[in-house]
This record gives C-alpha cells, structure tokens and sequence, in this order.
C-alpha cells in the first residue's frame, strides 16, 4: 500500500503560499523561483549547472514518466536548488530508464513539491518576475506562515551573485579529440555541460576544462589554438575576474566562442552592459533570429540576464576590440541573442546551441568555430611563411 505524501508549501518573497506535497527530499530549500516551459528533458534540466541556485518549476503538468538514466545527464549531480512540478508520474516506462526521478531527488537532497497549479505560479512569475522563494516539507512545513516568508526573503538574491566558483570543476580535465587533432581548446568550465563537450571533441579539439580561477598565464601554458566560455548560473555583472581574462584572451589573437553565460561575459569584455530580465528564457522553444541570414532557428535557453547593445547597427567596441554586431535577435522579446565581433576572431550566442534535450538548430555554431579556428591557422602559417621569405632575401 502506497503512503500520502507528507504535505509541503511553496512560499514566494511577495507572500503568495502553494500547498502541496512533498516530492522527492523531505527539509527545506531556498532559491530563486523560475519557470521552464520545455515538455520533455527534465533531467538535462535537473543536472545543467546553469540552475545552480535556483527552484525550478516545470510548465508541462506530466514530470518523470520516462525515469532517469546515466547517459542523458548533463553533469554528475542534480543541481537545482529545488523542483516544482503539477503531476509526478506513478510509474516509470521507458526502456531506457534505469531509475525512477523521484529516488534521483530523494538520494540527492533536492527539496520538491507536487499538487500545486504551475500554471498559476508561471502567471504569477510572469507578472512579477522571478523571484526569491523557498519550498518547506517534513517538520519545516509546520512553521508558522511568517516564519517562513521570513526564511524566504533572507534568501540569496541573484542579482549581483557570482556562483562560478560553485558550480565550476576544481582541477583541469581533458576531453580527448575525435578524429582529425586541430590542437588544444581552452575551455573555461563556468557551469559547461557535458554534451556542450561532446561537440567540441567531435570537431577535432582536445578540450582542456579549466577551473574557472585560472589566470591567463595558465590558459596560455597549454598552447591553446582557440578559448571557449560555457554557460553558468549568477549574475554576469559579478564575473569581473572572467572579463579580464577574456579580454587577455582576445588580445592575445584566440579565436573564441562563448555560450550563454559566456554570451554575457563577452558582451561585458567587449564592452557593453548586462541587466537583469523580468522572467528570463527557460526552455527549449525560443524562437531566435539570425540577423544576418533572416532564418528563425527555434532554440534552447536558460538565462535570466541579458546583454545591452545596440540592435540593427554595427557600433565600436567600447573596449576598443574594434567593430561588433548583435548576430542574433529573439523574437519574443527582441532582447541579444548573439554578438560578433568583425575584427577579431570572436563571437558568441545566449542560447544553448548543443541543446541535448531540445531541437539541434544551431549545431552548426559548433563548425563555425571549428572553421574560424582553422581560419586563423592558416593565417598565422601563410605570416609565417611570408616573414620567412623576407628573411631570405
């Protein structure tokens, strides 16, 4: 016979309560209250680091009918500070599963709930924005109702936070090329994904991940043909180490090529603002336009900042790295989706174009970089090749 769940409340800083029951850990958890809207990949959802901080709610009412599995984790741990969901599935049926969500939440610690109307929650957010917000089960449920929003509202707020060092690898770790060796590939592990690693491999580089306090010393000291940013939780506003480092990376010539949260951070080295969205993008059907070409590409994201710069012109880097132009517009909401910079050898999208769980759109922003660091080879071997001939004579 199958137990009741233990009742469990969902308090938002406004005030505004959800009963429900407890889902997954029984405790407590604190964070910052988003909603997702894709309607499948709630494990490439659950273990992207990009989350770290934050209580997810899913849109889609049917959660965990397919399990879980080792294959399909974008990193080795759940990192969502705690799970929303309107109907958890009773039985798991997918041949692929090897364990059910629910025991992933319990043996991981992650605070959830169920039984609540997430679509008022979502209507509640979008109105208000996201959010700091808390999920209490078990023996915290019974704190009184002020209590609790006192826990609440002593929560971390996102903005003006730097969570990279959290979220990022603590020593370097090497993903061997596949096929044809271009040569090293810095990678900057701000929260990356472990299919974000996949594709690079698979376009011939021998990626270094990087722990995100390396000092571009260490960065130049694996002779790197090209540097990358990956995605990651926090406020780019809070990165000014990572910018630094970027522009040492682009002053050096490095071709490079950043997602998401390494949109946001060239953004900023190049010069320009961030801020901080109502609501953010979380899901895997943003439609997203590519400035130069018109095509509409339907893409993945999950990011609640955004870059400032100007759309429809090319304008000067205020840094001085020369002339940029926003590559990549939304089409919900016009906010950057992508920059390129004209005279150096950078550009970058805020969407996730390895998007494992959602539509493979944009993959080929992995070859585009694959080609811009051959571009750059090339050029650098025919300078080469000139400075030797004037030698000779």
């Amino acid at each position: 016979m199958t137990s009741t769940p233990a009742p469990a409340v969902f308090v938002l800083e406004d005030g505004t309560r959800y009963t429900g029951r407890a889902y997954g850990a029984l405790g407590r958890s604190l964070g910052e209250a988003v909603f997702a809207t894709g309607m499948t990949g709630y494990q490439e959802t659950l273990t992207d680091p990009s989350y770290a901080g934050q209580i997810v709610l899913m849109t889609a009412p049917h959660i965990g009918n397919t399990g879980m599995n080792d294959a399909d984790e974008e990193s080795s741990r759940i990192w969502v500070a705690g799970f929303v969901v309107r109907d958890p599935s009773r039985v798991v049926s997918n041949f692929r599963s090897q364990r059910s969500l629910d025991d992933d939440l319990v043996e991981q610690g992650v605070v959830g709930i169920s039984g609540v109307d997430t679509r008022a929650i979502t209507r509640r957010l979008r109105d208000s924005g996201a959010m700091r917000s808390g999920i209490f089960s078990g023996t915290d449920a019974e704190l009184g109702d002020d209590e609790q929003l006192a826990i609440v509202r002593a929560g971390r707020d996102m903005r003006g936070l730097n969570l990279s060092g959290e979220v990022s690898t603590q020593e370097t770790y090497v993903v061997p090329a596949i096929g044809d060796k271009i040569g090293n590939l810095a990678v900057l592990d701000l929260g990356v994904k472990t299919s974000t690693l996949t594709y690079l491999s698979q376009r011939g580089f021998d990626v270094h991940v990087l722990p995100q306090s390396v000092t571009l010393a260490e960065v130049l000291a694996i002779e790197p043909v090209g540097a990358f940013y990956s995605n990651g939780p926090g406020d780019p506003g809070a990165s000014d180490a990572h910018v630094d480092l970027l522009q040492g990376i682009l002053r050096e010539g490095l071709p490079f090529f950043g997602i998401c949260f390494g949109n946001q951070l060239l953004g900023r080295a190049l010069g320009f603002g961030t801020y901080k969205l109502p609501f953010g993008h979380r899901g895997i059907n943003q439609p997203v336009v590519d400035v130069s070409t018109g095509r509409t590409e339907i893409t993945s994201h999950n990011h609640g900042f955004a870059v400032d710069a100007p759309i429809g012109e090319i304008t000067e880097s205020p840094a001085g790295f020369g002339r940029v132009e926003v590559s990549h517009v939304n089409l919900n909401d016009n906010v950057v989706e992508g920059l390129n910079a004209l005279d150096i050898p950078a550009f970058s999208v805020q969407y996730h174009p390895e998007a494992a769980a959602g539509p493979h759109d944009s993959n080929y922003l992995f070859d585009r970089f694959h080609d811009a660091v051959l571009a750059k080879q090339a050029a650098n071997s025919e300078a080469s090749t000139g400075s030797i001939s004037k030698e000779d004579n």
